[in-house]
């Protein structure tokens, strides 16, 4: 319980550097313990959590992340998002449910730039030739704005990246930020500086 509220209280602070607004000292949790940190939605602490998980990196690779992400949140609004910041990359995957192995396509994010994992782009018709990548089952397209997923072609590949899942990506009630992973150790999350 104090892990919970010990982080609570971070990601309130976070939070308020972040700009999301903090919650009234008159909350139920603090009337009812005085000294209490007041409650935060957890809404609030995953947007602060992962806002921290971007800021590793430079600015041109996090707004593209951000921009990158908000088209596909319009695009897919029922997905869940699921966040690991893990040792190789930073991954916000979508799936229609809480399940990592249903979900459709991800974000993935490294120091050398901003990807969009079809997970199982492997077997996707791909005409035009935009799926990069060898493996059985993944295949990713390299973006460098969000615009690229307008493209009419990317938006086929998206679309049929989203029906084609253990469980498709349907419209429905949004869904949620859920920070599933977080390594302690990582690759860099910006490029070394040239000398």
């Amino acid at each position: 319980m104090d892990r919970v509220r010990d982080r609570s209280a971070r990601a309130g602070t976070n939070a308020e550097a972040l700009g999301i607004p903090a919650r009234s000292e008159e909350s139920p949790m603090s009337s009812e313990f005085p000294g209490a940190v007041p409650e935060i939605p957890v809404t609030d602490i995953a947007e602060a959590t992962l806002a921290e998980f971007i800021a590793k990196f430079e600015p041109a690779h996090r707004a593209l992340i951000g921009d990158v992400r908000d088209a596909l949140r319009r695009r897919f609004p029922a997905a869940h998002e699921l966040v690991y910041d893990n040792y190789n990359f930073f991954v916000i995957g979508y799936s229609a449910t809480l399940r990592p192995s249903d979900a459709a396509l991800s974000i993935a994010a490294s120091a050398k730039g901003v990807s969009v994992c079809l997970i199982h782009g492997a077997a996707l018709a791909d005409p035009a030739g935009l799926l990069h990548g060898a493996g059985k089952q993944t295949r990713f397209l390299r973006v460098s704005s969000a615009a690229d997923l307008e493209r009419p072609e990317v938006a086929a590949l998206l679309t049929a990246a989203a029906t084609s899942a253990p469980v498709p990506l349907r419209d429905g009630p949004p869904g949620t930020l859920v920070i599933r992973s977080v390594s302690a150790k990582q690759r860099p999350r910006r490029r070394a500086a040239r000398e």
